[in-house]
């Protein structure tokens, strides 16, 4: 139950388009103080455009908002959270090539200019590490470069810099996706803490165990449209699916089956593959077939396994050899040339061209198959392929000229798997595939994965979820400290309990 029934924020009559979509069509909701509330739909249903106004990363077509009782429009998110309303968005938003402290004081380093002008680093480095070190995360310095962080390190930095002001409202979209324990636990805490101090939450994920967990109400948002909320005591995740996607969303995503069948063949080969400190004298074989898991914590060297084996990153020692072609993966040339796919966890910065439109990615690995005389691309050819890719995949668009930056999360990544489709790749490294994808096109991600199997397609799924772990793969790796400590064949007894022992 909410403790305080005073409301915080409410909107009236929000409305969005972005051209001929419509993508928030009369919203209305309130959020009240000590409320956590939870923003749920399916891809491309308004969740991020709605938080992203409220946030003031984008104004809206209509609709008034009310904050603390008086109107609210921001102008863009460091005057929203002057006002106290904060955001770690979904995707990655920290600034390269400067430090930590100056990504944390974005937009506000003109407070620590001294009597002549000049900024006091070492105050502003002062009080980021006192930030991050409130929020559980003293090992990250301010005088650090952003660059040096991993993924989930600068996800933390984010979280940092949505906290300076000590906001009343914290909007969290899709971050949890995205980070392991460390981050996750960082985010339940503040959760906690934003209700003890009689704030607010709106908290935004496709995990509909997370939401029960975390929220004391969810709101539903279906195609625009605010569908209905939900209190704690009326909360199930079958309620919630249904109320998703329109329909009842029955049985498991997951496979039925437990035959674990693969063909004999050796597809790819992994041998003493080394990369320090991340993991050492790495062995195993891949076959034609196979969904191969690799399961762990973050920083277990899974994640960077995987940019070695697309020939990313080169190893210190051993090597990643291609059975049936005979070669070895040197770089992600060969590896494309030779019907390699890769899927990067973090998808904004390298599996995907924002600013690019979805033709452009789609047809970007097989622009040698769409040339005519060997010189030309066909452009009749590129927009046959696009075409197809954006029906087979089911992507919400206006067309295959619209620009990637405009689309979804979960769309984002339809086109991330379409364009290696496109490729007919034969060898597939997913890394946390599904991240950020709501319950409905999760599910067809599955299928889809099952018929790649069953077309003899290789499937390499590196996961930190241990349900799609045991759902989905034939055998399991399962790292810890750079090592493999222990291999896991697919069973209908096997339960996460006796995974996480080999983990941690």
């Amino acid at each position: 139950m909410v403790e305080n029934n005073e409301v915080l924020l409410t909107a009236r009559g929000i409305c969005k388009a972005f051209g001929p979509t419509r993508a928030l069509i009369d919203v209305d909701i309130d959020v009240r103080r000590g409320e956590i509330r939870g923003l749920i739909g399916e891809n491309g249903s308004g969740k991020s455009t709605l938080s992203s106004i409220v946030a003031g990363a984008l104004g809206c077509d209509e609709g008034t908002f009310i904050l603390k009782g008086e109107s609210y429009k921001s102008k863009n998110m460091v005057d929203a959270q002057d006002r106290g309303v904060s955001m770690v968005i979904q995707e990655m938003g920290t600034i390269p090539q400067i430090t930590v402290a100056s990504n944390i004081y974005s937009g506000r380093l003109e407070q620590f200019r001294n009597r002549l002008g000049l900024l006091s680093w070492s105050r502003i480095n002062r009080e980021a590490d006192a930030i991050l070190a409130d929020i559980g995360a003293p090992d990250i310095k301010g005088a650090m470069m952003i660059d040096q962080l991993n993924f989930e390190d600068r996800k933390i930095v984010e979280i940092a810099r949505a906290m300076v002001v000590k906001p009343e409202l914290l909007i969290i979209d899709e971050t949890t996706t995205a980070l392991a324990q460390k981050g996750r636990t960082i985010i339940y805490n503040l959760i906690e803490r934003m209700h003890k101090e009689n704030k607010a939450v709106l908290f935004i994920s496709h995990d509909l165990d997370e939401l029960m967990r975390i929220c004391n109400t969810i709101t539903v948002l279906r195609d625009g449209v605010v569908i209905g909320t939900l209190s704690k005591e009326n909360m199930s995740v079958n309620i919630m699916r249904s109320m998703m996607v329109g329909r009842e969303l029955s049985g498991s995503y997951y496979r039925a089956d437990y035959d674990s069948f693969y063909s004999d063949d050796v597809v790819l080969t992994a041998h003493q593959v080394t990369l320090s400190p991340c993991f050492e004298n790495i062995d195993f074989e891949l076959h034609k077939g196979e969904i191969l898991g690799f399961g762990g914590l973050s920083n277990c060297g899974m994640h960077e396994l995987g940019r070695v084996l697309f020939g990313i990153e080169k190893p210190i020692t051993g090597y990643v050899r291609l059975n049936q072609a005979g070669i070895n993966v040197s770089n992600t040339t060969v590896a494309v040339q030779n019907r390699m796919a890769y899927v990067s966890k973090d998808r904004d910065k390298e599996a995907i061209i924002l600013d690019a439109s979805i033709q452009s990615n789609v047809t970007l690995p097989s622009l040698k198959n769409l040339t005519w005389a060997h010189v030309f691309i066909s452009p009749r050819a590129e927009k046959k392929m696009t075409k197809e890719q954006i029906k087979t995949m089911s992507i919400k668009c206006r067309n295959g000229a619209q620009s990637c930056k405009e689309l979804s999360g979960g769309n984002k990544q339809k086109v991330v798997f379409a364009k290696w489709l496109a490729k007919e790749s034969d060898i597939m490294i997913l890394d946390c595939p599904t991240r950020g994808i709501d319950v409905g096109v999760k599910a067809d991600m599955y299928r889809l994965m099952m018929e790649l199997k069953k077309a003899g397609k290789a499937i390499i799924m590196i996961s930190e979820e241990l349900p799609e772990l045991i759902g989905m793969s034939d055998r399991m790796l399962i790292f810890k400290d750079g090592e493999i400590n222990k291999e896991l064949k697919r069973s209908a007894n096997l339960e996460e309990k006796d995974i996480i022992e080999y983990i941690i």
